[in-house]
């Protein structure tokens, strides 16, 4: 059976992703920091007491390899933060190094606390892995989910987008615009697949 780790450091759509793609085969939602070069197991699966989100350092034998498919989605910084960052122990998930760290903190230190940056590198950064990361960009993700079901090989995925209206403060914004700025233009110049 076809196995899909659907990762993300939240608030990417990653739930919805996975959702979608519960209909072509087992789906893992995954939010560890860090992807291993050789592809491991999820959770408990062949470990016990392992957190549920986390690959768990027990490695896929090779002739399973192909069963698998790696997908991270990511999605701007600050829509993230407003959207799960805020909720308990969201943080500890992601493996924040500071699980108590608040916007506010961010925002006084004019640093990103949070480590989104260091999570997007570590699965957008070329390595040496046994297996492949399809990076898929948020923003872009509905108009594009024909090519995605296509680098799949599956079926329709039928993403429908959720209009969330959230208010937030625009100075708050515009310092986290100067935080993640650099992350920012990066992630507005990549394809909407990689």
């Amino acid at each position: 059976m076809r196995t899909f780790y659907v990762c993300s450091y939240g608030g990417c759509g990653s739930k919805m992703l996975c959702a979608a793609l519960q209909k072509y085969g087992h789906v893992e939602h995954v939010h560890s920091r860090n992807p291993p070069l050789e592809l491991e197991y999820i959770g408990n699966k062949k470990k016990q007491n392992h957190h549920l989100e986390w690959f768990n350092g027990v490695k896929i034998p090779k002739e399973e390899l192909n069963d698998y498919t790696v997908i991270y989605i990511y999605r701007n910084p600050i829509d993230c933060i407003y959207s799960r960052f805020y909720m308990s122990d969201h943080l500890g998930n992601i493996q924040v190094e500071n699980r108590y760290t608040t916007i506010e903190d961010v925002l006084s230190q004019q640093k990103d606390l949070y480590g989104i940056e260091e999570f997007y590198r570590n699965y957008t950064r070329k390595q040496n892995r046994n297996y492949n990361i399809i990076c898929v960009k948020y923003e872009t993700i509905f108009e594009n989910q024909d090519i995605l079901s296509s680098v799949l090989n599956i079926g329709p995925l039928n993403l429908i987008k959720r209009e969330t209206n959230k208010k937030n403060d625009a100075a708050e914004i515009e310092t986290l615009k100067e935080i993640y700025g650099n992350l920012l233009h990066e992630m507005k110049e990549n394809n909407p697949i990689m």
